[in-house]
C-alpha cells in the first residue's frame, strides 16, 4: 500500500465539525434517550412508503446486495437514541424495493469501536474462503472507527474491516483472523469503501474516500487488498470532506459502449448547501480511473455534476449482484441532510431513505450525463388513476381539488408546453395555509423548490433559510414532471430524471390541493395523478 501526502494537522482540526457521512458535526456520541411515540408524530410524519426504522436514529444506507429473492438494505444506526451515536448496521429487506421490513440489527460495535458505512457483496465463487457450505457467502467490508483513538486526538481512527454472512445476509460474523483488511496509511479521514466486482479486468475493486479524494484498491480474495491509484484532488466540489463513493461500469442507453461511473458524496459543500452527491463519468483501466474528456469540461464549467440538487438526498449508492436478466443499476440515499437530521421534529425515530431509484447513463452529443427515476416496482401500488383535464391560461389554475387523491402517499406526472420567459409556480397547499412551491424559472434558467412556509421550520436556521434551485441549460421550451409524494417528503424528476429535487417537510396538516401559476399563461398536459396503497 502506497502512502499518501498528509495535509497538516491543522487541516483536520478546522474540518472536524464537518465530519458527516459516518458522523454528525460533533465527534461525541449523542446518547439520547428515545421519547415514547406519539400516535399524532406516526399519523403525520411516518412514512407510508419510505424506510424507516422502527425507532432510533438511522443515516447511511450500505451494504445493499440482492440474493435468494431479497433486496438487502443495510444502514448506519444507532437503536438506543434519536441522535447520532455508536454506530451499528441496521437490516431491512425486501422482495420488491417498495415494501420493507425491518430485520434484526446485522453488525454491533465492540465498546469505542463503531461500525461505520461500507458494502457487501456476494462472493458466487468463494474466493475469500469465507463459505463453509452451498450457499456462496456474503462479505461486508465496513469501516471500523476507533473513539478511543479519536479522544486521544490520533490521526489513525479509521480502518477497513470484514464480516461475513453464510445464511444470504440474515446473521453476520466479524472476520477475526485478518482485520484489518485494509490498514490506516495516516489518513484522518479514511472510510466508506465500496467493493465491486471488476469482470473486465477479473479483480475485486475497491474505492473508498480519503480526506479530498477517492482511492482504489484491488484484490483477489477480498481479504489482501493492493492499493491502485487516487483521484478527486482539486476536481469537482471540494466544500468538505469527501465521503460515500461507488464506482461501477455501465452500459449507455441505446448502444453497447461502457463507462465507469464514480459516486461521490460530500459534505458540506452540496448543490444548495450542507450534504450533497456528485457524480464522475470516465474510464478504467484496471489500475487508474480517469475522466472523459468531455465530461471533465463540463465539471470545469460547472463545478460540480450532482446527482439531485435538493438538500435531502446524501449519502447514496448501488446494489451489488442484481441479476444480469434485471441488468439495472439501482440506487437509494438517506433522505436528509447534515445541516438539521438531528433537530428533525420526531422523536421516536430520525431519517428516511429516498425511493429506490433507477440510474441510467446517457448520451447527448459529446457528452454523458446520470439519469435517475423512481423504480418500476411503485406503479403496483397504484390503487386508483385520475387523467385530468389539459390546463390552458393565465393567472392560478388547480390541478387537483381536496378529496380527490390522497397526497401523502401519490405519484403526480404532467407536462408542460410552449413555455415562455416566465415563472411556472407550482403549489401544494392545505387547509393551514401552509405551502410547499417548486416550478420552473425560465428566465433565469432553473428549477427550484421553496419549503420555507410548508410547517415546521424553526428547529434548524438552515432547514428553509435559501430556496433551492437547479441550473437549467437554456430556454425550456417544454418541462416533463413526474413527483412523488410521501407525507414529509418529495421527489421531484425533471425531463426523465435529467434533474432530480428531493426535500422533506413537516406540515401540521397534510396537503390537500395542487395548484399552478404564470404571468404569461401556463399550458399543461397528460396530467395523470395516481394514488398509492402502500400497507
Amino acid at each position: 500500500m502506497k502512502s499518501k501526502k498528509h495535509l497538516p494537522l491543522a487541516f483536520y482540526s478546522a474540518i472536524l465539525i464537518a465530519i458527516a457521512g459516518c458522523k454528525p458535526y460533533s465527534a461525541v456520541a449523542q446518547n439520547t434517550t428515545v421519547s415514547v411515540s406519539t400516535s399524532a408524530e406516526e399519523q403525520m410524519y411516518r412514512p407510508n412508503f419510505h424506510f424507516t426504522p422502527k425507532k432510533g436514529w438511522m443515516n447511511d444506507p450500505n451494504g445493499m446486495f440482492y440474493a435468494n429473492g431479497y433486496y438487502h438494505l443495510f444502514y448506519q444506526y444507532y437503536p438506543d437514541g434519536n441522535k447520532w451515536g455508536p454506530m451499528h448496521w441496521g437490516h431491512a429487506i425486501s422482495k420488491d424495493l417498495v415494501k420493507w421490513e425491518e430485520q434484526p440489527i446485522a453488525i454491533y460495535p465492540d465498546n469505542d469501536k463503531y461500525i461505520f458505512s461500507g458494502s457487501a457483496v456476494v462472493d458466487t465463487n468463494n474466493t475469500s474462503g469465507l463459505g463453509t457450505g452451498k450457499i456462496a457467502p456474503i462479505v461486508a467490508i465496513y469501516t471500523l472507527h476507533d473513539m478511543t483513538k479519536e479522544k486521544e486526538n490520533k490521526i489513525d481512527v479509521e480502518q477497513q474491516d470484514i464480516a461475513y454472512s453464510n445464511d444470504n445476509g440474515f446473521t453476520w460474523q466479524k472476520f477475526k483472523e485478518g482485520n484489518p483488511v485494509v490498514k490506516n496509511p495516516g489518513i484522518r479521514d479514511f472510510r466508506d469503501p465500496k467493493a465491486t466486482w471488476d469482470e473486465t479486468h477479473k479483480q475485486w475493486i475497491l474505492v473508498l474516500a480519503a480526506q479530498d479524494r477517492s482511492q482504489f484498491y484491488k484484490s483477489k480474495d477480498l481479504k489482501n487488498w493492493e492499493y491502485l491509484s487516487d483521484f478527486g484532488k482539486n476536481i469537482g466540489a471540494h466544500g468538505g470532506v469527501w465521503e460515500c463513493p461507488d464506482f461501477f461500469q455501465i452500459k449507455v442507453e441505446g448502444s453497447n459502449e461502457t463507462k465507469w461511473v464514480l459516486i461521490q458524496s460530500l459534505n458540506p459543500g452540496g448543490a444548495n448547501g450542507g450534504s450533497g452527491t456528485q457524480y464522475f463519468i470516465g474510464d478504467f483501466d484496471g489500475t487508474t480511473f480517469t475522466l472523459d474528456s468531455n465530461f471533465a469540461k463540463r465539471v470545469e464549467k460547472e463545478k460540480a455534476v450532482w446527482i439531485d440538487y435538493g438538500k435531502d438526498n446524501y449519502a447514496g449508492v448501488t446494489w451489488n449482484n442484481i441479476p444480469s436478466a434485471d441488468g439495472r443499476r439501482l440506487f437509494i440515499g438517506w433522505m436528509s441532510n447534515w445541516e438539521y437530521a438531528q433537530d428533525v421534529p420526531t422523536n421516536t425515530w430520525r431519517s428516511a431513505t429516498t425511493i429506490a431509484r433507477e440510474i441510467q447513463l446517457i448520451k447527448k452529443g459529446n457528452d454523458y450525463s446520470l439519469i435517475s427515476n423512481p423504480v418500476k416496482e411503485i406503479n403496483k401500488y397504484v390503487s386508483k388513476t385520475i387523467k385530468g383535464k389539459n390546463l390552458n391560461g393565465k393567472g392560478k389554475l388547480s390541478i387537483l381539488e381536496p378529496g380527490k387523491i390522497d397526497l401523502t402517499q401519490a405519484i403526480v406526472n404532467f407536462n408542460l408546453k410552449n413555455l415562455k420567459q416566465d415563472t411556472y409556480t407550482f403549489t401544494l397547499s392545505n387547509a393551514a395555509g401552509e405551502v410547499l412551491t417548486f416550478g420552473i424559472n425560465n428566465s433565469d434558467h432553473y428549477l427550484f423548490l421553496d419549503r420555507s412556509k410548508a410547517g415546521k421550520n424553526n428547529f434548524s436556521d438552515k432547514f428553509a433559510s435559501t430556496i433551492t434551485k437547479a441550473a437549467l441549460e437554456g430556454n425550456q421550451k417544454d418541462g416533463a414532471f413526474k413527483i412523488i409524494l410521501d407525507k414529509t417528503s418529495i421527489e421531484i424528476f425533471y425531463n426523465n430524471g435529467e434533474k432530480v429535487i428531493t426535500e422533506i417537510f413537516f406540515t401540521n396538516q397534510p396537503f390537500t390541493s395542487l395548484s399552478v401559476s404564470s404571468n404569461e399563461g401556463v399550458e399543461l398536459s397528460n396530467l395523470v395523478l395516481n394514488q398509492l396503497n402502500i400497507n
